[in-house]
């Protein structure tokens, strides 16, 4: 707990009902009031927002978030709203000196991203919602890789599966479907891979790839089929800055059998494995190594599930707003991710192998 003031927090997207705030923003937030206070709430409608302000506590509701956006209220705005909506919150946001938290993907695109992160002043501290990068068990392991432990990194094998692009989904998942709304398998289940990848081991800067749509129409419950226009099978074949090389599968639709990472350095291994079915980066992590006496995985606090990863992340953006350093990952990570993933298509695309992958 911090002896400074709490950070008065905004969140934009939230629902008394449902989603990723109210199961994952809402119980972190709560585990860490000694740096975060909950002081606004908004919703596509005033009437939603105020169910969401009495169900979370919240001091205010907005029915336009762009106004909650540039409330002198609010120091931190925490973005949580579908893709294409991310835009135009953020910009109003940083345009207010704030500090940004936003979900992951940052923009619907790269061009997005690019416009984002250069709207970032020096005020502002903006974190980008890969929290699967602050989870202890792979914070521990990218202490294992750079201090040496299992020497030279030389290869990694990712599984990395979902529940979600399956052959059936609720309404509200059915924009997830459409490419353009940037919010697919290969950003979001692809994405969050992909960064613990490189965080482990470093920049792609080869790439050979295979994204596939294995189900073409899915069914939402309740209106019917639908075209499914983004993969729902994602395979990458990689080498890294310093000459590892990696292989990944993300499988849609897929439940029972769990996330499973595991890296052979010259020296030692690491496995990292997860059970959460929405994707890894949902929930707690297990870290085995053949290391003796590896880092303790140490936890900010006791929670499980989707709001255990953002938890820590939230923490690590107090201490650096509180600091005045920036360590957190942010949107020029976002930008580089977006960067990747374009490549990653084109390589698909095109059949051919793709250098410079990060470039």
């Amino acid at each position: 707990m911090s002896a400074q003031p709490p950070i008065r927090v905004g969140i934009v997207g939230a629902n008394a009902k449902r989603g990723w705030a109210r199961d994952a923003h809402i119980p972190a937030l709560r585990e860490l009031l000694g740096d975060f206070v909950l002081s606004a709430v908004s919703a596509r409608t005033q009437v939603l927002a105020e169910e969401a302000r009495e169900a979370y506590g919240a001091e205010a509701a907005f029915g336009d978030s762009l106004e909650l956006a540039r409330s002198p209220s609010i120091d931190l705005v925490c973005v949580v709203v579908k893709v294409p909506e991310h835009r135009a919150v953020v910009l109003a946001a940083l345009a207010a000196g704030k500090h940004v938290y936003c979900e992951w993907p940052l923009g619907c695109d790269l061009a997005e991203a690019q416009e984002m992160a250069a709207a970032v002043g020096p005020e502002s501290h903006v974190m980008i919602g890969l929290q699967g990068l602050s989870s202890p068990a792979v914070r521990a392991a990218i202490d294992l890789v750079q201090s040496g432990s299992v020497g030279r990194p030389l290869a990694m094998r990712v599984f990395s599966p979902t529940a979600g692009w399956g052959i059936q989904a609720p309404p509200h998942y059915a924009y997830l479907q459409d490419k353009r709304n940037g919010a697919t398998l290969e950003t979001i289940a692809g994405g969050h891979t992909l960064a613990v990848m490189e965080a482990l081991v470093g920049a792609f800067v080869e790439v050979d790839a295979r994204n596939s749509i294995l189900h073409s129409q899915i069914d939402v419950v309740g209106e019917g089929a639908v075209e499914r226009t983004c993969a729902d099978h994602m395979m990458v074949l990689g080498r890294h800055a310093g000459g590892c090389v990696s292989t990944l599968e993300v499988a849609g639709g897929v439940t029972g059998k769990p996330f499973r990472l595991e890296l052979d350095g010259d020296a030692g291994w690491i496995r990292i494995t997860g059970d959460f079915v929405g994707g890894f980066q949902g929930g707690v992590l297990t870290l085995e190594t053949s290391v003796n006496d590896p880092p303790p995985v140490v936890a900010t606090t006791d929670l499980t599930g989707p709001p255990a990863n953002l938890a820590e992340s939230y923490a690590r953006l107090a201490s650096d707003i509180r600091a005045g350093q920036r360590t957190v990952p942010d949107f020029e990570r976002a930008v580089r991710l977006s960067r990747l993933l374009e490549t990653i298509d084109l390589a698909s695309t095109s059949g051919h192998r793709t250098t410079g992958a990060t470039t």
